[in-house]
């Protein structure tokens, strides 16, 4: 089997298991929470991993989208569909803003910039009637589905969710292999040959961060319509240094990468704490059990391990392995 036929393959049974999961145990919340970080980093890696974006600023489209889309639910009294709809089109909005002010700089400071952006984004939040300030957007209604489907319902909440976040993953999927995606990734490559080429490279820029950002404020918007709130914390920039790691140690510009890296990162956050009480039980090391107040040092000697030891990420060095092991097969033959 070619790598294509294996992908497919493993998409196919990663969703059999997402479909499956709630009837084997799973906390419906928590996996559709996952699910919402992965859309997350995918809109993110569309960005950094196949136009070489760095953007230090994503928490503002995750964290502004959530806090209008709670917002237009919540007090306008509209839909689902039209809050995921508003906030889908905040980020949109926010995403042609920081990208019009920032895509002409390269490097640091395109990073720097929209850091700063997001930054001011978040003193918005903060002094904002509407978003709740440090008390956050709280008692955000599910609501119908285009008035017949309720979802209060935590199982109907969530194949709704794995039907979102399916479809966005399909829409960045088909974007990547678009004409328009391979010139992103030629820009990647080498942007004065795209340039020479007679490419807008700052409109093609342009359009992949508006993109991302739609996204991400798609990804933001979901996560208040399943957990009712929205809080500084979405719109702070340690979102944005969060959605940067799921992306390295996934492994950058793959598709399967940022699912996984946010699996990774989104399970150690919640679970560390167990893991940690499990580890003392068996060590007798007391130390363990002070784990789950450590997630950020924990976090961080992961993202060191995977520099230094898997510097494709985890699916990057499982891919690059498998290449390998075709081109060594191929040799032989």
């Amino acid at each position: 089997m070619n790598t294509k036929k294996i992908s497919l393959v493993v998409y196919a049974l990663l969703l059999l298991a997402l479909i499956a999961a709630p009837f084997f145990g799973a906390y419906p919340v928590f996996v559709m929470k996952l699910m919402c970080f992965a859309l997350f980093a995918a809109a993110f890696n569309l960005l950094l991993g196949f136009t070489g974006l760095l953007s230090f600023g994503h928490a503002a489209f995750l964290g502004g989208s959530a806090y209008v889309a709670g917002h237009a639910i919540k007090v306008w009294g509209l839909t689902p569909e039209l809050g995921l709809l508003a906030g889908t089109i905040t980020g949109a909005l926010l995403g042609w803003l920081f990208g019009v002010l920032a895509i002409r700089r390269t490097g640091i400071y395109f990073a720097m910039i929209t850091l700063a952006l997001a930054q001011m984004m978040f003193f918005v939040a903060l002094q904002a009637k509407f978003t709740g300030g440090e008390d956050g957007l709280q008692g955000v209604p599910r609501g119908k589905l285009f008035g017949l489907i309720d979802l209060s319902n935590d199982l109907t909440m969530y194949y709704v969710a794995l039907v979102v976040v399916v479809a966005a993953f399909l829409l960045i999927v088909r974007t990547i292999h678009s004409p328009f995606g391979q010139v992103l990734k030629g820009i990647k490559e080498n942007e004065p040959r795209a340039l020479s080429l007679g490419y807008d490279v700052s409109r093609f820029k342009l359009l992949a961060f508006v993109i991302s950002a739609a996204l991400s404020g798609l990804a933001g918007s979901l996560k208040t319509l399943v957990l009712g709130f929205a809080t500084l914390s979405d719109v702070h920039w340690t979102a944005s240094g969060q959605v940067i790691l799921m992306t390295l140690v996934g492994g950058l510009g793959t598709l399967s990468g940022p699912l996984v890296g946010s699996a990774v990162v989104v399970l150690l956050e919640n679970k560390i704490g167990e893991l940690g009480n499990f580890l003392a039980r068996i060590t007798t090391v007391d130390w363990f059990n002070t784990l789950g107040e450590s997630v950020t040092m924990v976090t961080g000697l992961i993202f060191v391990i995977c520099v230094l030891a898997f510097r494709k990420g985890i699916m990057g060095e499982i891919i690059a392995f498998i290449d390998r092991r075709k081109g060594s097969a191929g040799k032989s033959h």
